[in-house]
C-alpha cells in the first residue's frame, strides 16, 4: 500500500479525475488496495488523517475503553475481514457475534469504520439517509432510566406529544421504537453501577442533513429534560 505522501497524491489525482470528495476518493483507493491482494492477516493502514477521531465520530480513548481497540486497530482488523465489501449489517454482526463487541458499540465501530473508509459521509447512512446518535449518563439506577421510556405517563413528562410505538424491548437493556414519522429509534441502556446508568439512542433514516442537525438538537434537549426529571424527583 502507498505511503502517506503517495496516498495523498493519489487521492488528489482521483478527485481531479472523478470529482469525488477527498473522503470518498481516499476510501475508494483504499478499497482497491485492499482487494489487490495483501497477504498479511492485518494489512497496513496507509493513512488515518489527523482529524480521524472527528471523522469517525468518537475518540480513540472512548473506543479503546469500551472495545479494547482504537480506530487504527479496528481499521486493520476490519480490513483483514474484507469489511469494505460488506453491508453495514454484516460488519456490525461480525463485530458483535464474532468479536464480542457489545451491540451498541458494534454499531458505533461500524459507522466509524465506514466513515474512515469513505463508505459514508459523517452522519449519513450507507445507501442514503442520516442518523442521529446521542447518549447521556445519569445518576440513577438503570431500571429507573428504562422505566422513563417504558412507562407512557412518565415518558410524556419529558417527551410530550410524541406518539411513539415500542416494537420490541429487553428489560433494562434495549428498545426498538417507531417514531410518528415512521423512522426507527433504537435505544440502549447500560448500568454503570447501582445508582448510575447511561442511555444511548440512535434515530435512523432521517431524510437529509438538515433533519439530522435538527434531530441532534432535539434529542440533546429531550435527554437533558429526562435527566432533570429523574434527578429532581
Amino acid at each position: 500500500m502507498p505511503k502517506d505522501k503517495d496516498l495523498k497524491r493519489l487521492v488528489r489525482r482521483r478527485m481531479a479525475k472523478t470529482g469525488e470528495s477527498y473522503t470518498a476518493a481516499r476510501g475508494n483507493i483504499m478499497k482497491e488496495e485492499t482487494r489487490s491482494g495483501d497477504d498479511s492477516s492485518l494489512p497496513e493502514v496507509p493513512f488515518l488523517p489527523d482529524d480521524h477521531e472527528t471523522l469517525a465520530g468518537m475518540s480513540d480513548a472512548a473506543v479503546r475503553n469500551a472495545t479494547g481497540k482504537d480506530w487504527l486497530e479496528w481499521t486493520r482488523t476490519l480490513d483483514a475481514a474484507d469489511a469494505v465489501t460488506m453491508t453495514h449489517r454484516d460488519i456490525a454482526a461480525h463485530l458483535h457475534d464474532d468479536l464480542d463487541v457489545p451491540a451498541w458499540w458494534a454499531q458505533m465501530v461500524t459507522v466509524g469504520y465506514e466513515r474512515l473508509r469513505g463508505l459514508r459521509e459523517p452522519g449519513q447512512r450507507r445507501g442514503g439517509g442520516y442518523d442521529v446518535n446521542k447518549s447521556k449518563t445519569m445518576p440513577v439506577p438503570v431500571a429507573d432510566l428504562y422505566r422513563a421510556f417504558d412507562d407512557e405517563a412518565l415518558r410524556d413528562r419529558w417527551l410530550p406529544d410524541v406518539a411513539l410505538t415500542i416494537r420490541s424491548s429487553t428489560v433494562n437493556k434495549s428498545m426498538r421504537i417507531r417514531m410518528p414519522d415512521d423512522t426507527p429509534l433504537d435505544v440502549y441502556f447500560t448500568a454503570k453501577g447501582e445508582a448510575k446508568s447511561t442511555v444511548s439512542l440512535q434515530h435512523r433514516r432521517l431524510p437529509d442533513e438538515r433533519a439530522a442537525d435538527e434531530g441532534k438538537v432535539y434529542w440533546g434537549g429531550r435527554l437533558a429534560a429526562l435527566a432533570e426529571l429523574l434527578t429532581t424527583e
